[in-house]
């Protein structure tokens, strides 16, 4: 089979096997944090930078989409689908995650970090009430900066926007070396930046033309076993001077970067990923991830013998995790997400075009999935 066209990419309306790379995602962050030992080969700790990838690379395709097809991208509709996104389901968890707390004598460190949670500044919590949250702050503040930088400040400037990013891509790194407090933080950003630099550059015509090989069936295979491999190879990396990991994480994510045009044909790697129990996975991971300590507590409450990091507490939190997720998708995140769409409309209408101004390609509402499995 050939390579996608740009014709062809630019129609898709959904890209399924992203479900799958989402489900993935979020089972070995499960399996790092609860798997022990025996599951350390699946290097689960990077599984997030998965998530920010594609963050970058979804949130960027719409809008640029949005503003060829109506002549710029409505922020007010944007911010309120991110609100009812986002928001309903992280309140709900950490809501549940004091009251739990609350039960066991520890709603106190609960209370000490809540301006943190509630700020969304959860990287800088004085405890680790509800610290793996700290990556829905990350993203959260991508979602209020981004779309200013990229789309109010610069408008359909394809070259000035990948200046943009790069410069804002290097100034993150420049930070690193002297960010004490939180030592991690700016590489994530960075993660989540080569998402919305691959959406720019895949958005151009000569810019997809550098990724359409990877698209052809064969190469797309060869792609997947070298992510993999890649994958499988972090934890035989050796450790940096300092004890962190920037340079594996940079690395990972410019992997993910040539992994998702890969992920658009549909050959092999793309049929497996669209497997129906890796979509549902996929479809509930935003859920899942929040819940994860909320199952693990449950699990162990109901089977004691359970305490301790195993395969079968990591099996277990996975199991109790998914019942979870599912009635949270159900009643708050798909009835949430429905009101906000309601709430933000399609945005005002752009100005009508006059002879002097170029009038922009036509293009449908494009219904791309997002990060947490939301589709427009």
């Amino acid at each position: 089979m050939a390579a996608i066209s740009y014709a062809e990419y630019r129609a898709m309306r959904r890209f399924p096997a992203l479900d799958g790379l989402r489900a993935i995602a979020a089972v070995i962050v499960v399996a790092f944090h609860f798997g022990g030992p025996k599951w350390d080969w699946v290097s689960g700790w990077v599984g997030v930078q998965l998530f920010f990838v594609l963050s970058g690379f979804l949130i960027t395709t719409l809008m640029l989409r949005e503003e060829e097809s109506r002549g710029r991208v409505s922020l007010r509709s944007f911010y309120i689908r991110r609100i009812f996104r986002i928001l309903p389901v992280y309140l709900v968890v950490l809501a549940a995650t004091y009251a739990l707390a609350h039960l066991n004598g520890g709603g106190g460190r609960v209370r000490e970090s809540m301006p943190y949670y509630l700020l969304m500044v959860n990287e800088f919590a004085p405890n680790s009430a509800f610290l793996h949250s700290w990556t829905i702050a990350i993203e959260w503040k991508f979602y209020l900066v981004w779309p200013l930088l990229a789309f109010a400040l610069v408008r359909t400037a394809f070259l000035r926007r990948i200046a943009v990013t790069l410069l804002v891509i290097a100034g993150l790194v420049a930070l690193i070396p002297f960010e004490k407090d939180w030592p991690y933080w700016p590489i994530h950003y960075v993660s989540i930046l080569v998402g919305c630099l691959l959406a720019i550059v895949m958005h151009h015509p000569k810019g997809y033309a550098l990724f359409r090989p990877l698209t052809r069936p064969v190469v797309s295979l060869a792609v997947l076993v070298g992510f993999v491999a890649v994958h499988l190879s972090l934890q035989y990396w050796p450790p940096a001077a300092d004890g962190h990991s920037e340079l594996r994480v940079a690395v990972y994510a410019v992997a993910v970067a040539f992994l998702l045009p890969a992920m658009l044909t549909p050959g092999i790697p793309t049929k497996v990923l669209s497997w129906r129990p890796l979509v549902f996975v996929g479809e509930r991971s935003y859920s899942l991830y929040l819940v994860q300590y909320l199952a693990m507590t449950t699990v162990i409450a109901l089977v004691p013998s359970y305490a301790g990091h195993s395969t079968r507490l990591f099996v277990g939190t996975t199991v109790v995790g998914l019942l979870a997720a599912d009635l949270l998708y159900r009643w708050v995140e798909q009835p949430m997400i429905g009101v906000g769409r309601h709430l933000s409309g399609h945005g005002k209408a752009a100005p009508t075009p006059t002879p002097t101004t170029p009038t922009p390609t036509p293009t449908p509402d494009l219904p791309v999935l997002t990060p947490s499995g939301d589709r427009r």
